[in-house]
């Protein structure tokens, strides 16, 4: 029997290219969990667990998913049979509550060895792809107009994003609406224009701000209002002509099943550490596809190896009508790959070769890993801790 030998998480510091402005935190850099999965024969697998600005976003964070793998998922997955991802993840189901994005994690490690072991993409582990390129969006959130513009034309002319993401929610609806109709009007039909809330907007501020979005040529709100409200996004959903997409409120099948009968929204965005994994992320696809919800790609801003990760499970998904943001790994300033991810003709690729079909960057690691005797940003300045 093939058995896990080592497992260990890492905590790791990555600025960003710029501030990245969400309407309940303001990103400077991105704080990432990767885990290093050894097993008998040698292979090794890797995974990762990333949240948006600490506890900013939800329930996890980095050190604390790196606390719960070292003392309550190792003395479960020690010495068990490496071959076996689905009999583990069922152990950690169901001897660990919640802890989606440390599941995530450690999923992520189990099909990368086991990809490796049998010559196989993680993507053809999880029942065979059916594209090799994911369309892929790419968020405007400096909260500068003029900036975001400029942005948008540079991502444009190098052939590298055509769908762009505004981060709104922080100032008035008025004021949010109008940055979005300047950003369409110069962007005009040379680029998509949608939104994403983070449930900041009261159900009244949504019914007023969609509105005016629809008229401003926007083609899809995400997470207009608070993840608990669901009769209130299946209000807007009967309401508007605009796409409404849940984002927050999708916290594995059994959200996606609810929100799905209460027909709450138009579009899931998956995420595979909300969902519990790779496998839940799946379980989330059946269930809108059987609903007929519309499908996209989402990010919990994870560098290569998460999205990654999450390119193998979006590339097996039949229907993907609204495309792909995995764009974390171009917002941080740092490499963590030996050769990094293709961003070409307005997608990105899936990796081809066994298991996840990267390779960890080791002296990078090494450089930005927390722990390490030189820091590459203020604690102070950047981390707040």
């Amino acid at each position: 029997m093939i058995t896990i030998t080592g497992l260990e998480t890492i905590l790791v510091d990555v600025p960003t290219i710029r501030p990245h402005v969400l309407s309940m935190a303001t990103m400077n850099h991105q704080s990432l969990c990767l885990l290093r999965l050894t097993c008998s024969d040698e292979i090794t697998g890797i995974g990762e667990a990333t949240t948006i600005n600490g506890l900013a976003y939800g329930s996890e964070s980095p050190e604390g998913i790196k606390l719960a793998i070292d003392t309550y998922f190792a003395p479960l997955l020690m010495g068990a049979d490496a071959t076996r991802p689905g009999e583990l993840m069922g152990l950690l189901k169901k001897a660990i509550v919640g802890n989606n994005f440390a599941k995530t994690a450690v999923e992520t490690a189990l099909l990368d060895a086991n990809g490796k072991r049998f010559g196989l993409p993680v993507s053809e582990l999880l029942g065979g792809r059916v594209r090799d390129a994911l369309p892929c969006a790419w968020t405007l959130a400096s909260g500068n107009t003029a900036q975001d513009i400029d942005e948008a034309e540079e991502m444009l002319a190098t052939g590298r994003h055509n769908v762009f993401k505004l981060k709104i929610g922080k100032r008035a609806v008025e004021d949010d609406v109008a940055h979005v109709a300047a950003i369409k009007k110069a962007l005009g039909s040379r680029g998509s224009v949608r939104v994403d809330l983070n449930m900041a907007w009261s159900e009244v501020e949504a019914r007023r701000g969609i509105a005016m979005l629809g008229d401003a040529g926007c083609d899809l709100v995400e997470q207009p209002i608070h993840r608990n409200n669901k009769e209130g996004m299946r209000r807007l959903v009967a309401r508007t002509s605009v796409p409404i997409m849940a984002d927050e409120a999708l916290q594995g099948p059994r959200t996606a099943y609810a929100y799905a009968i209460a027909e709450a929204a138009d579009v899931f965005a998956v995420k595979t550490e909300q969902s519990g994994g790779l496998t839940a992320a799946k379980e989330v696809q059946a269930i809108a596809d059987a609903a007929g919800v519309a499908l996209y790609g989402g990010t919990m801003l994870e560098a290569a190896v998460g999205t990654v990760s999450s390119a193998h499970v979006f590339a097996t998904f039949p229907k993907l009508a609204f495309g792909t943001e995995l764009f974390g790994p171009l917002l941080l300033t740092e490499e963590i790959l030996e050769e990094p991810l293709q961003y070409r003709n307005f997608c990105l690729e899936v990796p081809k070769g066994p298991g996840l079909g990267i390779a960890l960057d080791e002296d990078r690691i090494a450089f930005l890993r927390r722990d390490a005797s030189r820091r590459t940003i203020s604690t102070a300045a950047s981390s707040g801790r």
